[in-house]
């Protein structure tokens, strides 16, 4: 009767087929006051002819005095963890095989029993919140697994913290994982902007907040996004639109709703859903509006739509006015980012910049973001405020573009950082270091909660398909899971990325305390070569020993 555990680090990921004993051990940590961390507790039960289950109960010991929050990690399938095979992507996959990958974080009750499994490796997620208040010093974290019933201890691991005296700073970056309010309604079927969708809606803001996500994609109209040509998504729309004959006006009961609860759960930027439809910006998002006095909204805009249209022109010069007016009226004008139409080619170009034609007077005065990846729609001015894909962000370091941001998607699968099921997590958390190194002030990924097909043509259950259906590779859709409850379970991604954005502001702090050239130098002595988006270190290890580097010197740049 052998049972195996291991404490380790929050960068592994552990299959079922693993052993626990081939990951390294985490013995100890340093963190920052207000820094959140987590650590994995892997176990394996390796007699697997033992008759019966052994069942225990998590004794967490610590004198950290700060709770310490366990879940279990549920393997989820998947069936495309990347695009074809190793040739078309890289060499930097966990796998290219389909299968059971880590990824849920599943709540543990108090004193929920736990059985360890035959003959395969289950791991359990802790994570720590150190308040800004905590107090500097060493401490020690005992894991013990204690059997139900009797006072007998399985196995104990432990690991010892030591918090620094300094405060870890908040996050300075603008972060969006967009947020499909018809993806929530489909899921829990409740219907759009009822009293339960709201609540709903609330509960996933407040996760994607606590996790670093402070810009929450806003449908002041339907987000005109994956979706198929002539197709269409349930209509959410905050903003109320009456047309009585060529003359519009508005009604913001929804969106003051909307933004009262975005505020209250400490949103601070609000990303105006696009005006013009995806790929190419070639028609009108779908519009409802009352017409001529009816009590039934009806679709007046839609994929029929040239996107440059006296009629549409007309309503989207109004629209966009009354919007301005609204958001100034709030107070909060200047934390709105606008979009004229996502990911445009070079195909695109002409079409793109005369659809911005039409109200670019409207919004001189305010940021205009899109994803994009060729650069010649900054230098030809079409779009001040680019977002380049990280795989093809170096002409725009290169010409040293102002105030720039990058985003991933499904296409973002070689050579660069990204969060697929497949991808070691080290991959997922080293853009921390880029967004420092590149001076990135924001970030951009498309899917929060995406639990549509490709096109948006049908819903899909994300504990069962992590793919979009064979669409794309399994993690890119989402980074939450759908609680029955109505809240959002998060993902070990989730939380990686989050460690990401930590790793950026701690290097700033050091940057504040000793000079850009010296965290450089920390930065990148032990990286083999400068840190680009397309080259960097790929063992966990690096990452785990940066940040004891920086810690360190930060702790002695504050005696």
């Amino acid at each position: 009767m052998a049972l195996i555990t291991k404490l380790t680090s929050s960068l592994e990921k552990i299959f079922v087929k693993d052993d626990p004993s081939n990951f390294p051990s985490l013995e100890k940590i340093s963190v920052l006051k207000g820094e959140r961390f987590h650590l994995q507790f892997a176990l394996k039960e390796s007699d697997i002819s033992f008759g019966l289950k052994r069942m225990f109960n998590f004794k967490i010991e610590t004198d950290l005095d700060i709770p310490v929050t366990v879940r279990r990690v549920q393997h989820i399938p998947c069936r495309v963890p990347s695009y074809q095979n190793a040739q078309a992507v890289d060499k930097n996959y966990l796998s290219y095989e389909p299968g059971l990958y880590p990824d849920a974080l599943m709540p543990v009750k108090e004193n929920e029993i736990i059985c360890a499994p035959y003959g395969q490796s289950d791991s359990f997620w802790f994570t720590v919140d150190v308040p800004e208040t905590a107090n500097a010093g060493a401490y020690e974290i005992k894991v013990k697994l204690v059997g139900v019933g009797t006072d007998e201890v399985f196995a104990e691991e432990k690991l010892s913290v030591k918090i620094i005296n300094a405060v870890l700073p908040e996050n300075e970056l603008a972060v969006t994982q967009w947020f499909h309010c018809d993806c929530l309604a489909t899921y829990y079927n409740t219907k759009a902007f009822d009293e339960q969708h709201w609540i709903i809606i609330e509960n996933y803001i407040n996760t994607a907040v606590k996790n670093g996500i402070n810009m929450i994609l806003t449908p002041v109209i339907t987000p005109p996004l994956d979706t198929a040509v002539g197709g269409e998504r349930m209509t959410m729309q905050l903003v109320d639109i009456y047309k009585n004959g060529n003359d519009y006006s508005f009604k913001f009961d929804k969106l003051d709703r909307w933004v009262d609860m975005c505020l209250r759960n400490g949103v601070k930027y609000f990303e105006i859903a696009h005006f013009f439809t995806q790929w190419g910006a070639a028609h009108a998002p779908k519009v409802v509006a009352f017409v001529d006095g009816s009590d039934t909204a009806e679709k007046i805009f839609g994929w029929e739509t040239d996107a440059c249209g006296e009629e549409y022109t007309h309503f989207l010069r109004s629209f966009v006015s009354a919007l301005i007016e609204y958001f100034k009226g709030r107070g909060i004008d200047d934390k709105c980012y606008y979009h004229i139409s996502d990911e445009p080619s070079m195909a695109h170009l002409e079409a793109y910049k005369n659809a911005k034609a039409v109200i670019a007077d409207l919004l001189k005065d305010y940021k205009i973001i899109d994803a994009l990846s060729n650069y010649e729609f900054y230098a030809t001015g079409a779009v001040t405020n680019p977002i380049p894909a990280n795989n093809h962000i170096e002409p725009f370091i290169e010409n040293k573009v102002p105030d720039l941001w990058t985003y991933y998607c499904c296409s973002q699968y070689v050579n660069v950082s990204n969060r697929f099921f497949a991808m070691p997590s080290a991959r997922t958390r080293i853009i921390g270091t880029q967004f420092y190194k590149y001076n990135i002030v924001g970030f951009l990924q498309w899917g929060y909660n995406f639990y549509y097909t490709w096109h948006s043509l049908r819903a899909i259950d994300p504990y069962v398909v992590s793919d979009g259906d064979y669409w794309v590779p399994a993690g890119d859709a989402f980074s939450v899971y759908p609680a029955s409850d109505g809240t959002a379970y998060e993902s070990l991604r989730l939380d990686v990325f989050y460690d990401a954005l930590q790793d950026t502001a701690a290097l700033k702090l050091c940057e504040k305390l000793l000079g850009r050239e010296k965290t450089m130098e920390l930065l990148e002595e032990d990286a083999n070569g400068p840190i680009t988006f397309s080259s960097f270190p790929k063992e966990a290890e690096f990452i785990l020993n940066l940040r004891e580097k920086i810690n360190a010197c930060i702790e002695e740049a504050v005696k």
